[in-house]
């Protein structure tokens, strides 16, 4: 080993005697700091990551490398020193292994030098470290290999020149194979064999953050390769001009076997898919412990079937092999319970006709153009899970992530979190599979029902005949439940009242009247429990047997793991002001249909939907009585209810208009002890609003898009983040609209639990004023004047624990009648019988434990034009919004599984909204460090130089 070393530090020297180590080291740092900040345009992608630092890597390296080693052995063979060095007593082993070393070494250099980069890129927004890990590890890897390469090649001639292209075509050959280039010439089988074979390929697996043993065992079988073949090529020489002898023989054939054993350990690793390692922050490309726990639900096999045609877009190409390797995951991890498979339509006219008229699974149509020709490929890049009767398919859209990038127009299509899509997909038919059975069938304990009801002779006599129809529900339930249903009732008013007394403490119950008419109060409620919830089954509307039985088992599915929740939205119906068209949610719905069951309902009449099981009010404006009713007795109910609301609302259509609003809540806040500021807040850490300018090429005015920072569009990132909270700590990023600071009172909410969700800056203040518009003139820092000192503002809280209902002590507004109803009342005929309609209606007092109001204080938060605005200024669809809603929808519901898939993805680091000057400070740091470091080697060198020529003096001195 010392002699390798001893020969490592004289090649190392070398390198460094004349210009070519610095020419390399420039070489290296210049294309990379170019290609990163300008080829990649890191700056318009808006992703906190090293991606482009590594994307050229595997091409730039065939070349620097190439010229590293191409005179390692060459020059040797040229100026005659090779015998010499071969008739030493060092072996040729030994010289093989320091030479490589010392390129490896000088790559090292090169890659040490890049280091401040990531660094830098950390304080611009949250940085994975694990893909920077993995890119570091590969590189070294990948240069290995193609330092070996290089010295085989050099060891082939005595032409340097001859051996920089030998090395440059070998180790581009390598590259090529597992291109997309070529493997989209070809089906996906041959593609991925092809994709085994390429260097290219297995970096791109490894700089992903994932340190498969397989992908490092390939690079190392090749350096195992080519430094056995110099090493072979040097005792070749040391044979010239002798006759044939049993050593050759035995030196070819150990040659031979040599590689062969590189060869074969390739072949036995491949199907040994554990070995791996994954480094990225949440583990992203691995399957999360909540797909497993999914897949445990399965009673019955589950299929998941991709279907990929062999020709397809090339930018889609890429993304089958690591959708075949996550879906062969699901098969492992499912063992015997989940079947994967594989089919090309186009191959087989009976499958593709299963697909289009059994699934709806129909070729989509892609445009594909060259600088030779276009044309239109029909294409599949679907996944369908079945499970039973049941079945969901994926296609292109849902799986992919297409972005823009920079100012040419170019795609960069990734993978958008498969996992989420095909767990979601599985959760999905698993849930409406189970809805078609009984809620039963997936209790592991006790279920209970109580009536707390007063007795026949009490009941209004429109409940006598209701009360009967309970009867029979709750025997045909038990019939249903296999012993895992007890039914009980009890009269509150027994006794001395005291459990009346109790539970109005306890949920705030109290006595119900039928109408104005029937003041005469009773009790008929019913609950139900078991181990560790309690869920109120609410009278429906409908007082029939029917919806009864519909209204008990709402409730049993929401306490039943396994089905498919139902949310309610409130969606404004008034249009926003100055004439625009009204606030749209359909990519909020869209995104939201995928997990959980969606239905709207204005609320009007006083109730909500009995089978609800979140309530979401977005956007809402002047709520009459009725529907803060319904919100109010739903919360009291244990519900959980989504907020999103603030006092004012914004336009951005022509000119930028803010005005003040009234959702109909400020009361209903206030009572509860939430306050929301009659203020907007101003955050310098903000996102970018698109701006249309003029510019002028001449004669001719072209239109384009800028982005301008707006102080108003909140940029909330790391600590404005709750990390302590599942709804917001996997986000990364989510920017806030117009939104207002939320307080609350101490002392009314003291027995509840209060936790902000997201906060703005430490550089954050408040403003009244109406005026919206940015002034970069008189207030270029922010475009806005402001008072006061900077501090955090709270945008989103969650308050959990028992309220008090806001209509304690007052008239249900159930029986009243509205003044349209009374109208209508009025004209009709004075002579036919009224007949009075009962409407039975209580106030529940005080809520149970598991009530939580989550508020967002914006009114554009997930709405349809706020969305496109912020996707128009990334280049991408901008979802954020929707998974901090989505997250708070999975964590009131308490399901967790899909929420820490959810938070797992990659696609959430976002940067921190930076100006050109910035940027261009930026770069100028990177290029400075990098010629510090240029400038240590130096000193090192020169400092190594003369601790060498002391040392020499000091010899020749002794003798």
């Amino acid at each position: 080993m010392k002699t390798i070393l001893k020969i490592t530090k004289k090649e190392f020297s070398t390198f460094f005697s004349s210009p070519a180590a610095f020419l390399f080291l420039g070489v290296f740092i210049a294309v990379t700091l170019f290609v990163f900040f300008w080829v990649e345009t890191f700056f318009a992608r808006n992703i906190a990551d090293v991606r482009p630092l590594f994307h050229w890597m595997p091409i730039l390296l065939i070349f620097l490398v190439s010229a590293l080693t191409m005179r390692s052995w060459s020059e040797e063979r040229r100026s005659g020193s090779i015998e010499t060095l071969l008739t030493t007593p060092i072996r040729p082993a030994q010289l093989v292994l320091g030479k490589f070393f010392a390129g490896l070494g000088l790559v090292a250099i090169a890659l040490l030098i890049t280091i401040p980069l990531p660094f830098i890129i950390s304080f611009l927004g949250p940085l994975d470290w694990g893909p920077v890990i993995g890119g570091y590890v590969a590189a070294m890897f990948l240069a290995a290999a193609y330092v070996s390469i290089g010295l085989f090649m050099s060891s082939r001639t005595d032409n340097p020149i001859v051996a920089l292209i030998m090395s440059s075509v070998v180790c581009g050959l390598f590259y090529l194979v597992g291109s997309t280039t070529l493997t989209t010439l070809f089906g996906h089988s041959l593609g991925s064999f092809f994709n085994l074979l390429g260097s290219g390929s297995r970096f791109e697996s490894i700089t992903r953050g994932v340190l498969d043993f397989r992908d490092l065992y390939y690079y190392i079988s090749i350096v195992g390769i080519f430094l056995t073949l110099n090493l072979f090529t040097l005792e070749k020489l040391r044979w010239a001009g002798n006759p044939p002898s049993k050593k050759h023989r035995q030196w070819v054939l150990v040659t031979t076997l040599a590689i062969l054993n590189f060869l074969a350990g390739n072949l036995w690793l491949h199907p040994i898919g554990w070995a791996r390692a994954d480094i990225t922050q949440g583990n992203i490309y691995s399957l999360s412990p909540a797909t497993d726990q999914y897949l445990k639900q399965l009673h019955e096999p589950l299929l998941i079937r991709g279907y990929f045609t062999s020709k397809t877009h090339p930018l889609l190409a890429p993304l089958v092999p690591q959708l075949k390797d996550l879906l062969e995951e699901y098969s492992i991890l499912g063992e015997n319970r989940v079947h994967v498979e594989f089919v090309d339509p186009q191959e087989s006219a009976e499958i593709e006709e299963e697909a289009a008229s059994k699934y709806g699974i129909k070729p989509v149509a892609f445009q594909m153009a060259s600088k030779y020709q276009s044309s239109v490929v029909n294409s599949y890049f679907d996944i369908l899970i079945a499970y039973g009767d049941k079945h969901e398919v994926l296609s292109y859209s849902d799986l992919i992530e297409i972005k823009v990038k920079g100012a040419g127009q170019d795609l960069d299509v990734t993978l958008k979190n498969p996992e989420y899509a095909i767990t979601s997909g599985i959760r999905k038919t698993l849930t409406g599979y189970q809805s078609g059975g009984t809620p039963f069938d997936t209790f592991k304990k006790q279920v209970s029902f109580t009536g707390y009801m007063s007795d026949n002779n009490e009941l209004p006599n429109g409940l006598l005949e209701f009360r009967k129809s309970l009867n029979e529900v709750l025997d045909d339930l038990k019939k249903e439940s296999m012993g895992k249903f007890t039914v009980s009732f009890q009269n509150p008013d027994a006794g001395d009242g005291a459990l009346g007394k109790e539970l109005k403490k306890k949920y705030g119950f109290g006595p119900q009247i039928a109408s104005l008419f029937d003041p005469k109060p009773f009790w008929f409620y019913m609950v139900l429990q078991d181990d560790s919830e309690t869920i109120q089954v609410p009278l429906p509307k409908d007082l029939s047997k029917s919806a009864l039985k519909q209204s008990i088992e709402a409730g049993l599915k929401r306490m039943a793991p396994g089905f498919l929740k139902t949310v309610t939205m409130v969606l404004p119906a008034t249009p926003s002001p100055y004439g625009m068209r009204g606030k749209r949610y359909s990519t909020l719905k869209d995104f939201m249909s995928e997990n959980v069951r969606i239905k709207e309902d204005d609320l009007k009449g006083g109730i909500v939907p009995e089978e609800t099981d979140l309530l979401m009010v977005l956007a809402p404006k002047d709520l009459n009585e009725k529907q803060l009713f319904a919100i109010d007795q739903f919360l009291m109910r244990g519900g959980s209810i989504v907020m999103a609301t603030s006092p004012f609302d914004a336009s951005i259509s022509g000119s930028l208009t803010a005005t003040k609003t009234s959702s109909g809540l400020k009361k209903w806040f206030e009572h509860n002890g939430i306050n929301l500021e009659e203020k907007m807040i101003i955050d310098a850490q903000n996102g970018s609003l698109p701006i249309p300018v003029k510019r002028y090429i001449g004669p001719i005015a072209v239109q384009e898009i800028r982005m301008l920072a707006y102080s108003y569009f909140a940029d909330v990132r790391n600590e404005g983040l709750n990390s302590n909270n599942s709804i917001a700590s996997g986000l990364g990023q989510v920017t806030l609209n117009w939104a207002s600071p939320i307080s609350w009172n101490k002392e009314k909410n003291k027995d509840r639990s209060v936790t902000p969700l997201l906060t703005s800056s430490k550089n954050s203040w408040v403003s009244d004023s109406l005026n919206i518009t940015p002034n970069i003139q008189l207030y270029p820092k922010l475009g806005f004047a402001t008072d006061g000192d900077p501090k955090p503002q709270i945008m989103a809280a969650v308050f959990e624990g028992r309220f008090d209902s806001y209509f304690t002590n007052k008239e249900s507004p159930l029986l009243k009648k509205d003044d349209g109803a009374e109208k209508k009342e009025n004209d009709k005929d004075e002579n036919k019988p009224k007949e009075e309609n009962m409407v039975v209606s209580s106030i529940i007092e005080r809520s149970s434990e598991s009530a939580r109001i989550i508020l967002i204080s914006s009114n554009g938060f997930g709405e349809d034009s706020i969305l496109g605005i912020a996707s128009q200024g990334m280049g991408t669809q901008y979802t954020k919004p929707l998974e901090f809603i989505q997250n708070s929808v999975d964590w009131s519901l308490e399901d967790r599984g899909l929420l820490s898939i959810r938070s797992r993805s990659h696609f959430s680091r976002m940067l921190l909204q930076i100006t050109e000057t910035d940027q261009m400070i930026i770069e100028y740091i990177s290029y400075g460090l990098a010629l510090i470091g240029l400038f240590v080697v130096w000193i090192v060198k020169k400092q190594i130089q003369r601790i060498t020529k002391i040392r020499h003096q000091a010899i020749l001195m002794e003798a």
